[in-house]
């Protein structure tokens, strides 16, 4: 389970809203009614979404044109009109799909998956506010231009009366993009609030947090787990480092490796003195920029470690297989330094788990890109350019001999960021403001139907 699915269920459990997702099955659009499943007070509903759609609603346009636009790499775009009808008509069929629902009271839309459901589930005729939360970065205006039928997609977005971002900067992008590229609709804004044909459409900032004080239970008993002395015993390293990622060209992987690389390379003394764990998961291998960089990945890390492996010692230990949030936790702490680079990220929340996970009286050290939105809460990390191998390196061996009482210090204020905004407070802030516009249509409790991205 990823992180984010990881974080998103104990809300469900917790709140007991429907959470409304693909259920990684295809159909043929007109099958039975969806199993439903009971996750503490709340439901999970997984839906078989259409074969003849998937793929190109799927890895076509919301991987191969969305993505890379929201991470600002538009040289990757490759997308075509079929992509874009087939997203679009996903968006169709999982609006008329929550018409099943008749419970919730308002609905709460996750990711750039569904950037047009609000508009669809309008169609439909659905009264109760609906709101949107976009979990990856948003770029500037320029990025989006390169996105097929950009306009008429964020036009859409209009029909959420409201919409959240990680960050500031995220949210300045979309107001500057709508300002400037929707204004032929003769738009209305103030205070970061569109009015358009749609109505009003708020925009705010809700950076995502985890849950602090579970990953502090879950890493509590590292010490006396007899898998993690194996892999200390494996690597032969004074220190682990660890990097936990899926295979995406936007988390700076191989930056990261060619870093370790000029570390030991210039400094061959720390050889020994630390070695990485790499936890990197293949994801969308269907596309070819995806499954390119896995081979390039493994390879990088078989070169790296015929160069500088001496005796017994291990540089890097690569790990393709998934690890569950228990063993994350138990890994986190074990690890004196945390190495997350990527080039650009909505949040990042494996560098918040990270944190917590951290033993009060050891800590370790984390290093952390400057392009992800974690960056601009967990201000004490040792902060990298992602694209600067020298950087890196240079942090890394900053982490290596850190003082104890620095180590602490930092810690400290990075777990009390975390502690004042857990995912608990994000998720009741973004129901509060939700719940606003329910005077307009509907009164009552607000319950959100989520609608996970597939």
């Amino acid at each position: 389970m990823g992180g984010l699915a990881a974080a998103l269920l104990p809300v469900v459990e917790q709140s007991g809203a429907i959470w409304v997702g693909s259920s990684g099955q295809l159909g043929n659009g007109c099958g039975k009614a969806p199993p439903v499943e009971t996750l503490g007070a709340g439901k999970l509903v997984t839906l078989n979404l259409p074969a003849v759609h998937y793929r190109r609603y799927y890895e076509g346009f919301a991987n191969s044109a969305l993505w890379p636009a929201l991470h600002s790499r538009t040289d990757l775009i490759d997308a075509s009109a079929l992509d874009y009808l087939s997203y679009r008509e996903i968006n169709t069929v999982m609006a008329k799909r929550l018409l099943r629902f008749d419970e919730p009271t308002a609905f709460w839309v996750h990711d750039y998956h569904f950037l047009p459901l609000g508009t669809e589930l309008r169609k439909v005729g659905i009264k109760q506010p609906i709101g949107f939360f976009l979990h990856t970065p948003w770029p500037l205006p320029a990025m989006m231009r390169s996105v097929p039928r950009h306009r008429e997609l964020i036009e859409a977005m209009l029909a959420y009366d409201l919409i959240g971002f990680q960050t500031e900067e995220d949210r300045r992008n979309f107001i500057a993009y709508v300002s400037t590229d929707l204004r032929h609709l003769r738009l209305t804004i103030e205070d970061c609030v569109v009015t358009s044909g749609h109505g009003q459409t708020r925009s705010q900032v809700f950076p995502i947090g985890i849950d602090p004080v579970k990953f502090a239970e879950l890493s509590a008993d590292a010490a006396s787990e007899p898998w993690i002395s194996w892999i200390r015993r494996g690597l032969n390293s004074e220190k682990i480092a660890i990097s936990v990622d899926r295979i995406d060209y936007s988390k700076g992987i191989d930056k990261r490796l060619h870093a370790l690389n000029r570390l030991w390379t210039e400094r061959p003394h720390l050889a020994h003195s630390i070695s990485l764990l790499q936890i990197a998961t293949p994801s969308r291998s269907g596309i070819e920029a995806y499954s390119n960089l896995q081979k390039d990945v493994a390879r990088l890390v078989c070169d790296i470690n015929s160069r500088h492996r001496r005796g017994d010692w291990t540089p890097i230990s690569h790990f393709e297989e998934g690890f569950s949030q228990a063993d994350l936790a138990i890994l986190y702490r074990a690890a004196k330094v945390a190495v997350v680079t990527p080039l650009r990220d909505g949040m990042n929340l494996v560098a918040k788990e990270y944190v917590a996970a951290q033993d009060p009286n050891d800590p370790g050290v984390l290093i952390l890109s400057k392009f992800a939105g974690a960056a601009k809460e967990l201000k004490e990390a040792l902060l990298v350019d992602p694209n600067n191998i020298d950087d890196i390196a240079d942090k890394i061996s900053a982490a290596i001999s850190m003082s104890l009482a620095e180590r602490i210090s930092r810690w400290q204020d990075m777990v009390g960021t975390l502690r004042a905004y857990p995912i608990q407070r994000w998720t009741a802030d973004f129901v509060a403001e939700l719940e606003k516009n329910s005077d307009r249509e509907t009164r009552g409790t607000v319950q959100s139907a989520e609608c996970g991205g597939a």
